[in-house]
């Protein structure tokens, strides 16, 4: 399987990870609790792989940051957190720098 795919694979695992611990209420709702612990090893096997051809730079800001965007609208569609211009253009920023750090490894 592409590096590319496993490192698609951790970011969803990341997600769905963090998604369950806000479901989870603070570890006092034990489906959501346990759906975290195995989101978050499957996205961090899943990352293990992808570090077998990607950077680690790269593959790393990837995962963080295409992560940090989902859960970010995820928060503000699902669990109807405010939205601003400032929440907005930080998002923007941070696509922006792993759009960066992308196109640098290529260079």
């Amino acid at each position: 399987m592409s590096s590319w795919i496993y490192l698609l694979l951790a970011i969803i695992f990341e997600v769905a990870g963090t998604t369950a611990m806000k479901l989870s209420e603070g570890f006092s709702k034990l489906g959501p609790s346990i759906a975290m612990t195995i989101f978050y090893l499957a996205s961090l096997g899943a990352l293990t792989l992808a570090l077998k051809k990607i950077d680690v730079s790269v593959a790393y800001a990837i995962w963080a940051g295409v992560g940090t965007t989902l859960v970010a609208i995820i928060g503000i569609v699902y669990f109807k957190e405010e939205i601003s211009t400032l929440k907005i253009l930080s998002i923007a920023f941070i696509i922006i720098g792993v759009v960066g750090l992308h196109l640098a490894n290529r260079a």
